[in-house]
């Protein structure tokens, strides 16, 4: 067998609250890499404390992609995402640098390392309908539609799920074909780079939720709702009818705050759903994980000393010239 004369590059992933930030700083400080954030709460401007987004002083010294390039109110699709990550490893690469994709959104990672298929683009006025209706009849009634029309799609999506029912009944509306049609199409060529998946998770689940709980009373004392205070005040999402139907205020902790800011919980309430919300998250990002069965585990806590060898062993037989573009 050849030698696989791709670029490189390391995917850094893992549940919330893992430690995936600090592992990917380290990481392209040692080998002179750039991080591309793989993680959809992190492309939205003023979702900073709640979003765990990376502060001046990490990024410091090592250059990041793909965060604050959407205001809240402004969609951001999985397909903008992938275009807009690949541009940035075109750009890595060129300057002769490792890409770094770090993150926990599993649907941003498939995206750009498998590619999607190609359907039909956002429609404003489609979806705006389908809003309409769900305020009128509510989302399970939406879900109990695409169940209808779509099978597999509504056993994959949850009847909560307002973002992706959406998506499914607005490709459905706009071609006459149903995102799981859709989707069995071939995709797009992957990525063509050599990529090495760390999942980062503590092999104790307590650990994780103690993490977790620890990372959101951190949030907390930092000013999260205050932030949330902040987002409320500015005109577009004063103005918007459904606020809490935007994707950037579906990130976890954003909607418990939103609600508590309303008065319709009390701190404690806030701060119980916030965790809970997040060990959700976290639970589905593992269960997701667990597919990827070309990616290798690490406990954050028990395999610091095995995580930076593996990277080296797998940079060393990295030809010089495998900085190229993309195609």
């Amino acid at each position: 067998m050849g030698i696989d004369m791709r670029p490189p590059a390391i995917a850094v992933m893992g549940a919330t609250a893992s430690g995936k930030t600090a592992f990917a700083i380290e990481l392209a400080r040692r080998h002179g890499g750039e991080i591309v954030s793989v993680d959809s709460a992190l492309v939205y401007r003023g979702l900073d404390i709640g979003a765990a987004k990376p502060d001046a002083a990490e990024r410091a010294g090592v250059p990041h992609h793909l965060i604050d390039v959407r205001d809240p109110w402004q969609p951001y699709s999985a397909a903008e995402f992938a275009a807009d990550a690949r541009a940035a490893i075109d750009g890595i690469l060129a300057r002769g640098r490792l890409p770094v994709l770090a993150g926990g959104t599993g649907l941003y990672f498939r995206a750009l390392l498998h590619g999607l298929s190609p359907m039909p683009p956002a429609d404003p006025a489609v979806r705006a309908a389908i809003a309409a209706e769900a305020a009128e009849c509510g989302w399970a009634a939406l879900h109990a539609q695409l169940a209808r029309i779509d099978p597999d799609a509504a056993a994959r999506i949850r009847p909560g799920d307002a973002q992706r029912i959406q998506r499914a009944l607005e490709v459905q509306r706009l071609s006459g074909r149903t995102i799981s049609a859709w989707q069995r199409d071939r995709p797009p060529p992957r990525l063509p780079l050599r990529v090495l998946k760390l999942v980062l998770a503590p092999a104790v689940r307590a650990e994780l939720h103690e993490r977790i709980a620890r990372r959101f009373d951190a949030m907390l004392a930092a000013g999260f709702v205050e932030e949330v205070r902040r987002l409320r005040a500015s005109p577009p999402l004063r103005g918007h009818p459904r606020p809490l139907d935007l994707p950037a205020l579906r990130a976890v902790g954003y909607r418990q705050a939103w609600r508590y800011l309303d008065g319709t919980t009390d701190a404690l309430e806030f701060r119980e759903r916030g965790i809970f919300a997040t060990r959700q998250l976290a639970k589905r990002q593992l269960t997701w994980l667990r597919g990827e069965l070309d990616a290798r585990w690490f406990d954050p806590a028990h395999d610091a000393g095995r995580l930076l060898p593996a990277v080296s062993r797998f940079l060393a037989p990295a030809p010089p010239a495998a900085a190229r573009r993309l195609v």
